[in-house]
């Protein structure tokens, strides 16, 4: 499960379409440094996502990956 602790390079790492998602929700700069080091949930809060939304739509990859 991907939470709001979830390292955002984690989350890319085990499931590359995440990509698209952080994308669509305005988080374009996944090669950043803050990619890195950040959380799913600070990374969201410097750009300003509704972090649920965002959470909501990673989550759905695992299920679709299954």
């Amino acid at each position: 499960m991907i939470t709001k602790s979830t390292p955002i390079i984690d989350a890319l790492r085990s499931h590359p379409q995440a990509r698209e998602i952080f994308i669509k929700h305005g988080m374009g700069c996944i090669g950043c440094m803050g990619s890195t080091t950040e959380t799913i949930e600070n990374g969201a809060y410097m750009h300003d996502i509704d972090i649920e939304a965002l959470l909501l739509e990673l989550n759905k990859l695992l299920v679709k990956n299954q």
